[in-house]
């Protein structure tokens, strides 16, 4: 009985914050026209101009400022200038990262047959997907495209929300498709890759130890050097003596 009065004072005082879900209520009044969720979702994946978005949502130019006006008003998105051109993109920060994946949850539990392909003709380094589970063969083709890049940017530190901005999914989707596809974790895999690299190098014997750490990611040596050693049991320097 304790407990739950303690725990009816707590809702109690936490409702009294009229002001909170104000602001809440304020927010998603904000998203409730389709048209504008669809120009938010495109803008947590790129930045765009206006004649741009228009093109891609298929509504004037007049209108999609409007709804782009609404969304810097709420701090959703920002502005950049670029001669005569202004270019629109997500802002950063906790509240606009929510909303991205609330929305691409939705559409996973709403829509759980759509994909969302990459439109060649606007973007060439950039691949979108939509939300994808375990059970959708689309999985196992996003794992491989993300392990692909991580592959060729081994040399750079690159996190979750970088991929996941880059391939157009919440971190979430990331973390599951690749623990089912490679069997486990992305921060794993990577390391293996960094690792089995540094061995290579250290064949060739052409770097030093510090050109090496720095060509598989780590600013530090003596990261590079605990890590190396947690993979093969032994020291780089002493790895490099045993192959000469």
């Amino acid at each position: 009985m304790i407990h739950k009065d303690h725990e009816l004072t707590q809702i109690i005082h936490q409702s009294g914050k009229t002001e909170d879900f104000q602001r809440i209520a304020d927010i998603l009044g904000k998203m409730g026209d389709p048209k504008r969720v669809q120009i938010f979702w495109i803008l947590c994946h790129r930045e765009e101009c206006v004649a741009d978005l228009s093109a891609i949502v298929d509504m004037s130019s007049p209108a999609v400022s409007h709804h782009l006006k609404v969304l810097k008003d709420c701090g959703l998105i920002i502005s950049r200038r670029e001669g005569k051109e202004v270019y629109y993109s997500l802002a950063d920060g906790e509240l606009t990262k929510l909303l991205h994946n609330v929305t691409e949850e939705i559409m996973a539990v709403s829509c759980p047959d759509s994909v969302i392909h990459s439109e060649e003709a606007h973007c060439a380094c950039h691949h979108h997907h939509d939300t994808v589970s375990a059970q959708d063969g689309n999985y196992a083709a996003l794992a491989v495209e993300i392990h692909e890049y991580l592959v060729s940017h081994l040399d750079q530190h690159i996190t979750i929300d970088m991929l996941a901005k880059q391939f157009g999914v919440n971190p979430t989707t990331i973390k599951t498709v690749f623990r089912e596809t490679f069997g486990g974790s992305l921060a794993a895999h990577t390391k293996a890759h960094r690792m089995e690299k540094a061995a290579e190098l250290l064949k060739e014997g052409n770097l030093s130890l510090s050109e090496i750490a720095s060509a598989v990611g780590y600013q530090s040596q003596s990261k590079f050097t605990q890590a190396f050693r947690e993979t093969y049991d032994v020291l780089p320097k002493d790895y490099r003596k045993k192959l000469s």
